[in-house]
């Protein structure tokens, strides 16, 4: 069978695993500015991640919402938006992958990816915790009559 038009790394995973697994590593990496993992990892993920910081670049409310749509992150697609995006001063090769040397348990040859610009984080608004209103005391139900039975009736014969 032939290799053309497979895109794409398997991971020995099925399709919503291997999107979840991918998605993951993307908001991690946003979030954290620099991760460790896989060689083949990094790799797969720098490809998706740099489509997503070149739209972020772009701006604008649509651009925005498939941002949060492919990550499945309000919180991380505001946070490459917002802060990642804006301090970004080059137009492609936002991300370098570094080899980490190889892991311990299954001798997995490791890789570091990161931002090639350095980002500050201090930069971005972290949402107040709303206080909670204070509680009310609670109304006591109205106290309900005691139901009273009727007699029967004797019927007449």
């Amino acid at each position: 069978m032939h290799r053309h038009s497979y895109k794409g790394r398997k991971f020995g995973r099925e399709t919503d695993q291997r999107l979840a697994l991918i998605r993951g590593l993307e908001c991690a990496l946003i979030e954290n500015q620099s991760i460790t993992t896989t060689l083949a990892r990094a790799k797969e993920i720098r490809r998706e991640t740099e489509k997503l910081v070149t739209m972020a670049r772009k701006g604008g409310l649509s651009n925005r919402r498939l941002i949060i749509a492919r990550l499945d992150s309000v919180s991380s697609g505001n946070l490459l938006v917002d802060v990642v995006a804006p301090q970004i001063k080059r137009d492609s090769g936002y991300l370098r992958i570094e080899r980490a040397g190889f892991r311990k348990g299954d001798n997995a040859e490791m890789g570091t990816i990161s931002f090639v610009d350095e980002i500050d984080y201090s930069k971005a608004e972290k949402p107040a915790k709303a206080e909670k209103p204070a509680a009310k005391p609670a109304k006591k139900p109205a106290a309900k009559k005691p139901a009273t039975k009727k007699p029967a009736k004797k019927e007449a014969k």
